[in-house]
């Protein structure tokens, strides 16, 4: 059951953070809620962290479709997530609260890595049991 429940996460979590990278790589900063005027230098950074979430949504979807899913690489994922999560800290730190929408993502970032890193070694151990 753990096992199924970690490949659907990780596959959906794969599928989600691709198509939002993908987004952001087309629109740039223009769906961003909050970002103020448009500039070249925002912009640019945008759809160029666009392709790097893309990126990691793909790690995501093939982690999912290993078999097993390595446990090492769900960590690692988790993990950068958890990172991004921090990054969002120290930018409250700095410069306040962002917009409502991205406190939401901020609390997604927080509580989804101990839940996929409960789950991480899922499929490996029932993959373990099935070859005993």
């Amino acid at each position: 059951m753990a096992a199924s429940v970690l490949r659907w996460l990780a596959l959906v979590m794969g599928v989600t953070c691709l198509l939002i990278g993908l987004e952001h790589l087309a629109t740039g900063e223009a769906l961003f809620p909050d970002m103020g005027e448009p500039g070249a230098t925002a912009d640019s950074q945008a759809r160029f962290f666009g392709a790097v979430f893309a990126g990691y949504g793909l790690a995501w979807i093939l982690a999912a479709r290993r078999d097993p899913i390595p446990a090492n690489v769900i960590r690692f994922l988790a993990g950068i997530m958890l990172l991004g999560a921090v990054g969002r800290f120290l930018s409250i730190a700095v410069h306040g609260w962002p917009h409502p929408f991205v406190l939401a993502l901020t609390a997604l970032e927080v509580l989804l890595p101990p839940v996929y890193l409960a789950l991480a070694d899922a499929d490996e151990k029932q993959a373990r049991v099935v070859t005993s």
